[in-house]
């Protein structure tokens, strides 16, 4: 009797140990585990950490090459021509093209104009400084120039014919709001630039090669802001007798004023092929291939998503 009670208590011990061993063989199991988990979780961190300094870090050149590209475009300290402004600034106010408090409060919203440009309005003959600061009151003189100015481009090309022979409506004429009278009053009626033959021909030739991204016309249909005023700095350079590739580089200079992120998209395109922007031609530059609404269209493609760090604004058809 005693002898199976002892053989029913070491049994059932047995099956308590085995019990025991198989719960702390379980414990092991979960702890170990559990410790793995940890570990996993730590190293995730450390590796999403990483991404993302390596991101910021990558994001922070990505910027750094940008700002060379836009420094190729725009210069930081703008550019000073010779081209003589004389006293067009005040024969354009005197005959009304210009109107001064209109002008002020197209640039700065108030009746003030900005005293850096008031002298190119006074008579004496300034020569021609072109900057981030100042390149809207240069679109909007000039717009008033060109349209002002008599030509065959505006009494005989494309503004007479594709409008059956009625330039009002279009941006250029019916959007100009800058003079004391509406645009026709002043349309292609005053000689500012006495041109011969030669020189008109030259005008003709360039302007037919100079485009412009807002629209796919050349600068010989100037049927927008940017197109007259184009016209009206072809003009005053061909009647001082520069050459074709001083006009071509200086049309480029006010393009690319006019339309920063237009030419900052054109150099990242020449990049990416290999190419460096400041030795292409400025005539290939502002040809319909790159400067054309249609032309930039492609190279938009290439640059979608780029966020040009020095980019402050886009050009638009308005005063």
């Amino acid at each position: 009797m005693k002898e199976q009670i002892r053989r029913r208590v070491k049994t059932k011990t047995g099956n308590i140990n085995s019990l025991l061993l198989v719960l702390l063989l379980f414990a092991t199991f979960l702890l170990g585990a559990l410790t793995n988990q940890l570990s996993n979780n730590a190293k995730g961190k450390v590796s999403t950490n990483n991404v993302s300094s390596e991101s910021a870090e990558k994001t922070a050149q990505n910027d750094s090459d940008l700002l060379v590209l836009e420094k190729k475009v725009i210069s930081d300290k703008g550019y000073s021509f010779s081209i003589s402004w004389g006293d067009l600034g005040k024969k354009l106010v005197e005959d009304g093209v210009i109107d001064k408090t209109k002008l002020a409060q197209s640039l700065t919203g108030s009746d003030t104009m900005p005293s850096d440009v008031e002298k190119y309005l006074d008579g004496s003959n300034q020569k021609i400084e072109l900057n981030e600061g100042n390149a809207h009151f240069w679109l909007n003189v000039l717009w008033g120039l060109g349209l002002a100015n008599k030509n065959d481009i505006l009494d005989k090309g494309d503004m007479q014919t594709a409008s059956d022979n009625n330039p009002a409506n279009f941006a250029s004429t019916g959007g100009y709001t800058l003079g004391v009278s509406d645009a026709m009053s002043y349309y292609s009626k005053n000689t500012y630039f006495k041109l011969d033959d030669k020189q008109q021909k030259l005008v003709e030739e360039i302007a037919g090669n100079v485009y412009r991204p807002c629209c796919g016309n050349s600068t010989a249909f100037p049927d927008c802001n940017h197109g007259m005023a184009m016209l009206a700095l072809i003009e005053l350079m061909v009647s001082q007798n520069y050459s074709k590739e001083q006009i071509y580089d200086t049309a480029l200079k006010f393009n690319a004023l006019w339309f920063p992120q237009t030419y900052f998209d054109i150099a990242y395109h020449f990049e990416k092929a290999g190419r460096d922007y400041t030795k292409i031609s400025s005539k290939e530059l502002l040809s319909k291939t790159f400067s054309s609404g249609q032309g930039y269209a492609v190279i938009a493609k290439e640059a979608e998503g780029l966020s040009w760090p020095g980019q402050k604004s886009r050009g638009s058809c308005g005063a």
